[in-house]
């Protein structure tokens, strides 16, 4: 079975997978405190089972977030000897899309901008690359009806047309992503250029 983790957003989720099928999950949006609610939620969940594998949210979302989500599937990763595989917040968010047509995914990347990325389904297929926008520039760049994500209703807003579906990403959504978008490799994807920059030598 498949342990799930994502805590890439104000969402704290997780997930066991069996397959395509979602044995069981926990999901909580709690906006800070995924440090502290992660663990105990991953040990309610699993309550004595063992995954063979684990799959983790690299981002974009919340710095600490996803840092906080990958710290602790490296580690149970390394105690179970399990291997260890990631996948995108936006890619999970379009797997929450209903029926098949294409949407866009929006979520709030602080500093004023929006993440933004359009995806295809059946199945679910980034068709762009992930961006970093002021919210104008946002809804110019998506053009798909449905949007969804943190960011979706603000999208639409400044758009004057379209749905908003304002969802975070749940760590069950994975089951639904397809094989390559579900063996990205463990690490961040913060989506843009880091704030701090180091200073040039002088």
């Amino acid at each position: 079975m498949l342990l799930v983790i994502d805590s890439a957003t104000a969402a704290c989720s997780v997930a066991l997978v069996d397959g395509s099928r979602v044995v069981d999950e926990r999901h909580e949006v709690v906006g800070r405190g995924h440090a502290e609610r992660l663990i105990p939620m991953i040990g309610d969940l699993l309550a004595g089972r063992r995954p063979t594998a684990i799959l983790v949210d690299c981002g974009p979302g919340s710095f600490t977030g996803v840092r906080v989500g990958l710290a602790a599937a490296h580690g149970l990763a390394i105690g179970w000897g399990a291997p260890l595989t990631g996948y995108s917040s936006m890619a999970a968010i379009a797997a929450m899309g209903s029926g098949s047509r294409n949407v866009g995914v929006a979520l709030h990347a602080g500093h004023g901008q929006l993440f933004v990325q359009s995806y295809g389904h059946g199945p679910v297929v980034p068709l762009d690359e992930l961006q970093s926008l002021s919210p104008d520039a946002a809804a110019a760049a998506i053009a798909h009806s449905l949007v969804l994500g943190s960011g979706a209703e603000m999208l639409v807003n400044l758009r004057g047309h379209g749905e908003a579906l304002d969802v975070l990403p749940r760590a069950s959504a994975a089951a639904g992503l397809p094989e390559a978008l579900r063996s990205l490799p463990p690490r961040p994807i913060y989506g843009r250029e880091p704030d701090a920059k180091p200073m040039a030598a002088q």
